[in-house]
């Protein structure tokens, strides 16, 4: 498996991916996550070098992850917003997606971000090192996230970044 920078070619099969991993539990035809990805990648919140592809042992896209631009508290201070995470159903619990997640929160740290959010299972994000983000004081978009929401935080963050935590505009919308 390669880890690598999603370029134009991967799209329709970032697509696919994401289509496949998310539709057992999709109440519509294409799943959300699919949609997301495409009003993400038009907005000012994509940020083309922290979307990573695996490429599986036969050249085929297996799995993917983005990290977008949020912001944090009332000055609107930068952080980002992990996902969609996006693995093969087949490829699934075969490492893809922690070696995605890593590459990620790698790529972000090595450019100065200060902390990355999602929303996801603390029982598959906390190996990451992602924790409750009420342990930082800061607020999901939505409290009945409760301690599915969590942060990671990076080499350049500071214990002052509290507040309320806005997703790219996108999220808001799907």
């Amino acid at each position: 498996m390669l880890i690598r920078r999603e370029t134009r070619a991967d799209i329709a099969a970032v697509a696919d991916v994401t289509a496949a991993a998310f539709a057992s539990r999709a109440e519509t035809p294409v799943p959300v996550e699919v949609t997301l990805l495409e009003q993400l990648r038009t907005d000012d919140a994509w940020l083309p070098a922290l979307s990573f592809v695996a490429i599986g042992d036969d050249g085929e896209v297996i799995g993917h992850v983005v990290c977008t631009r949020a912001h944090i508290g009332p000055d609107q201070a930068l952080a980002l917003g992990l996902g969609p995470l996006s693995v093969l159903p087949g490829q699934q619990r075969r490492g893809v997606g922690k070696a995605l997640v890593h590459a990620v929160l790698g790529a972000a740290d090595a450019f100065g971000e200060p902390l990355v959010a999602l929303l996801g299972s603390p029982d598959y994000y906390g190996r990451f090192g992602f924790r409750p983000s009420t342990e930082f004081g800061i607020t999901a978009p939505d409290p009945a996230w409760g301690e599915y929401f969590q942060v990671r935080t990076l080499t350049t963050y500071q214990p002052t970044l509290k507040g309320a935590f806005t997703y790219a505009e996108p999220f808001s919308r799907v």
